[in-house]
């Protein structure tokens, strides 16, 4: 529910087609697109925390190359599954990238490092994939906040750090 904010997109909100009545006559009004400002954000529960303590593990473990693999795959089906939902920003299902996360653990990490591993790749790999690779896409959304991290890959967050350390 905290977000910092961190920059200011131009947007767009978009007014319907609309088929006007004239004495019989049926004209079509075209859109009307008004230019609107989208302030971007960062949340602090769903990308900031998770950020400092993938930062922290990275540090913990000692590999670099490991966690950097497991996270670009867990970035790349993320960021193919998000979707932009107009009203909440992009959304992705919750339970995919803990189970790419946990997965791609189990067979590329050694045993002592595998939930480390997991948890970096399901939050960051989220995060990336979701909403960094997405950007672009909310300037259609015509949302005053748009947060990263926020409502719609919070829960993916969330749940990728607790169920792919679960699982691994």
């Amino acid at each position: 529910m905290v977000n910092i904010p961190i920059a200011q997109l131009e947007s767009e909100e978009l007014v319907h087609d609309e088929i006007v009545s004239y004495f019989g006559m049926r004209y079509r009004v075209p859109k009307i697109i008004r230019p609107q400002k989208t302030v971007l954000a960062i949340n602090v529960g769903g990308a900031l925390i998770p950020l400092l303590i993938s930062v922290y593990l990275m540090l913990k473990i000692n590999y670099v190359i490991l966690p950097v693999l497991v996270t670009g795959l867990v970035a790349l089906v993320s960021n193919r599954l998000a979707r932009p939902v107009p009203g909440m920003g992009i959304a992705i299902p919750a339970l995919i990238p803990p189970i790419i996360a946990a997965v791609g653990a189990l067979i590329l990490s050694p045993a002592e490092i595998r939930a480390p591993i997991a948890y970096i790749a399901g939050t960051m790999g989220t995060l990336i994939g979701a909403d960094l690779l997405k950007i672009k896409e909310l300037r259609h959304l015509a949302a005053p906040v748009a947060s990263i991290g926020g409502a719609g890959t919070f829960d993916g967050v969330f749940l990728s750090g607790i169920i792919a350390v679960l699982l691994s």
